[in-house]
């Protein structure tokens, strides 16, 4: 069952282009990553969805209904948003507290567990609070009321790196539960670690999304050769990287054509591999990509 589906979906602030004719898909039970870098869309498509701003044009469902019935969809969502703000001279435990009587919830004993795996004092003052406790604040807002739908926004920053594995602990636990997640970011090595599914964003437009194995498949491969003082004269070539002892580049070409050209090069040894996520990345970002 698709959690999320978009059609077209774009949106223009005046004539600044936010997203392009989106199309996507999330299904139930997928832990799904949204990556690009700031400006690239991922804040834009959130709030769309969310109903924060409307879309100029295109569509989009969320649990089958239509992003424009926010009071069907919100309920079963936990959101939390890429600059978090409170209001101040309230507690963290104050807010929590006014978050779960909006959704008309007692949720006091999920906030009380959620705050001590966080470590997060809910006696606190917010405005006391460093950016990453702040954070803490609202992953409990955002999760005390067990929503079926998680979107994200670039959650983890401000998080040192134990509570940040404590968050995505819990983000496995409730996708174990039935849970969908969508978590936008910018941090490559997340994506890789915990999600199953993925997509790149690039100027407002979806340049690639599939698993995040297929997405690794670009048909380029990483070569590195050990103590060589070039690279081989082939096309196919980029992306090259030197060492104190190597050199390395993504090639993209016939293995036989990249042998026959490595018979005129001195080096001591050889390695070819995928390329990760990262190379990926900055394979869709500096070479245009495809949609494939």
């Amino acid at each position: 069952m698709a959690i999320i589906e978009t059609y077209n979906l774009t949106k223009y602030y005046g004539k600044i282009r936010g997203i392009e004719q989106l199309n996507l898909t999330v299904n139930e039970g997928d832990f799904f990553g949204f990556i690009g870098p700031n400006g690239a869309g991922k804040s834009t498509t959130i709030r769309t969805l969310l109903g924060l701003v409307s879309p100029t044009s295109g569509s989009a469902t969320i649990f089958g209904k239509d992003i424009k019935n926010t009071t069907g969809i919100l309920t079963d969502i936990g959101y939390i948003s890429s600059e978090i703000s409170f209001y101040s001279g309230m507690r963290a435990g104050e807010i929590i507290a006014l978050s779960a009587k909006l959704r008309n919830k007692d949720c006091s004993k999920e906030a009380k567990t959620l705050c001590e795996r966080l470590q997060l004092d809910p006696s606190r003052k917010v405005e006391e609070l460093s950016l990453g406790n702040r954070k803490k604040v609202g992953i409990v807002c955002a999760m005390q009321h067990r929503p079926r739908l998680y979107i994200f926004d670039e959650p983890t920053s401000g998080l040192d790196p134990l509570i940040q594995k404590e968050f995505f602990d819990l983000l496995f636990e409730r996708q174990k539960e039935g849970a969908t997640i969508f978590l936008s970011s910018h941090v490559l090595s997340e994506i890789q670690r915990f999600c199953n599914r993925a997509a790149i964003i690039r100027q407002g437009r979806i340049v690639a999304c599939g698993t995040v194995n297929e997405l690794s498949k670009t048909h380029a491969k990483r070569v590195t050769l050990y103590k060589a003082t070039h690279i081989p004269e082939i096309d196919g070539i980029f992306d090259v990287q030197t060492a104190h002892d190597s050199v390395s580049f993504l090639y993209k070409g016939d293995i036989k054509d990249l042998i026959a050209a490595l018979q005129n090069l001195t080096f001591t040894d050889i390695s070819i591999t995928e390329p990760n996520l990262e190379e990926i990345f900055m394979h869709f970002y500096t070479q245009g990509g495809d949609n494939q």
